[in-house]
């Protein structure tokens, strides 16, 4: 299965336009559509539009769509080269923005490459205990991944006492995927909320205001391992980077994203997007 069709996502008579039935199966364990999922479905229609494949792309997340609706993804592409193409996507449900990405896409024959980020050293996947959940996870996105602890702290374990450097990991993988595309790292980049309750060592998370993925070098592996490391959290917000690697130590991807953090008993967490 490619990511197109673990997504969902359809094309129309018009290249331009494509729609994304929001089903439980691409939504969080609150019932709204996964940011990443969101993201991912941009840039499918961005790479279906242009024919090129992505360099990176950065979302603004505006509102919520929630399941059974559909959310339709009309691409711009203002600017194409003989090697790049500028592009957005603009994804909405009836009348309501759901989220704006920017986009550039294209490839460049280069001998030219490398990779300076360290990558963490963690016991492998097998090595690794599965994720455990706050809430039943079984009608959502969370379902359709594999999730493994590399380095990180399970949710009894959140004490209070903040991680001495802001920094977690955990193996990942899409089962009903075969190798990395940019879509499928776009979901698995998604993890910066996640960071920022390990950081913090208390149980919070966030919904994210943006969200941005810049590609590598895409190489076949199974298992991802997911490198959070938050910058900083303050004034009600937190930021943070996400290093996506391959088995291999390739370098598939950096993500980034700002959120506004919210503690897990927080009764308007599952709420409206507080702004």
């Amino acid at each position: 299965m490619d990511a197109r069709r673990f997504l969902g996502l359809e094309a129309t008579h018009n290249p331009n336009r494509w729609f994304l039935p929001v089903v439980p199966g691409l939504s969080t364990g609150h019932g709204f559509l996964f940011g990443g999922c969101g993201l991912a479905a941009a840039i499918e229609a961005l790479e279906g539009t242009t024919g090129r494949p992505l360099i990176w792309a950065t979302a603004q997340y505006l509102s919520y769509a929630r399941p059974p609706s559909v959310m339709d993804v009309d691409v711009t592409v203002p600017v194409t080269g003989r090697a790049i193409s500028q592009a957005r996507a603009v994804a909405h449900g009836a009348d309501t923005e759901i989220l704006t990405v920017n986009a550039a896409l294209g490839h460049r024959d280069m001998e030219a490459e490398g990779a300076w980020p360290i990558r963490p050293e963690v016991p492998s996947p097998e090595e690794c205990r599965p994720r455990g959940f706050r809430m039943d996870t079984e009608d959502s996105v969370m379902r359709r991944l594999d999730v493994r602890m590399a380095s990180a702290r399970d949710i009894p374990d959140l004490d209070g006492a903040a991680s001495p450097d802001g920094c977690s990991a955990l193996w990942a993988r899409i089962p009903e995927l075969g190798d990395p595309s940019a879509a499928a790292l776009a979901v698995l980049g998604d993890y910066v909320p996640f960071g920022i309750g390990q950081a913090l060592g208390k149980p919070a998370g966030g919904n994210s205001l943006d969200n941005t993925l810049r590609i590598g070098r895409l190489v076949p592996t199974e298992w991802v391992l997911i490198d959070i490391r938050i910058d900083a959290v303050a004034n009600g917000f937190g930021q943070g980077h996400v290093y996506l690697w391959a088995t291999d130590g390739t370098l598939l991807a950096t993500a980034s994203q700002s959120t506004i953090v919210r503690y897990w008993d927080d009764p308007g967490n599952p709420g409206t997007p507080g702004r």
